[in-house]
């Protein structure tokens, strides 16, 4: 049985992030995505190898696709503006970073925001998918958290990056969870720019005060 093509590959995975997020992880099965991409079971077991590759896959190109956005959006603001405003600013587009994926994305933004990792991966995840995602967690900690601390107030140690974690993670899914929840996985509707706002606000409020102590 032929191997689907790399691009059959991504939309496959375009209809099992629709899946998730449209009747939940639970029902994202090899039958259930066959007769949904319209591909014979074989050829995704051929192309994936297990259920649990398909999902861990999935898990990690709509992750690694949010981070990248994330990582360029600081780049553009600490390279456009004086160094703490730049800092600051840099910050709320690292926290906008899922409206931001769900305007191009939103199928993989709502899984990310509205879905929790282990929902979808367990231990029969293949051992190199499970190294990706710990990449993928250190390069959070390295190339967005810790670069945001440093960038705010020259340092990187516990407390000043918990602040900057509360900031890009906790806000974020408190603030814009719900509104993703209603944006259509197809992209009708989009996250309004009142709770973006809001975001915003948020965040400069909590940058706002004396940088934690050591």
């Amino acid at each position: 049985m032929p191997r689907p093509r790399v691009h059959d590959l991504d939309q496959l995975l375009d209809v099992a992030e629709r899946i998730v997020v449209d009747d939940g992880p639970e029902r994202l099965t090899v039958r259930r995505l066959s007769a949904a991409g319209g591909v014979p079971n074989g050829a995704l077991y051929h192309a994936f190898g297990s259920l649990a590759a398909l999902r861990g896959r999935m898990w990690l190109r709509a992750a690694t696709e949010f981070l990248d956005l994330q990582v360029a959006l600081i780049d553009e603001a600490l390279g456009t503006s004086p160094a703490l405003e730049g800092a600051v600013n840099a910050v709320v587009v690292a926290a906008d970073a899922p409206a931001a994926l769900a305007d191009r994305r939103p199928a993989a933004a709502r899984m990310l925001m509205t879905v929790r990792r282990e929902q979808l991966l367990g231990p029969e995840l293949p051992e190199e998918l499970a190294d990706s995602l710990l990449g993928l967690d250190r390069r959070l900690v390295t190339e967005v958290l810790r670069r945001l601390s440093a960038a705010m107030w020259g340092r990187q140690d516990g407390p000043s990056v918990e602040v900057i974690t509360t900031c890009v993670v906790d806000l974020p899914t408190a603030l814009l969870r719900r509104p993703l929840r209603e944006v259509d996985a197809d992209g009708a509707g989009r996250i309004p720019a009142d709770a973006r706002e809001r975001l915003a606000a948020a965040v400069r409020a909590v940058l706002d005060r004396e940088p934690p102590s050591r």
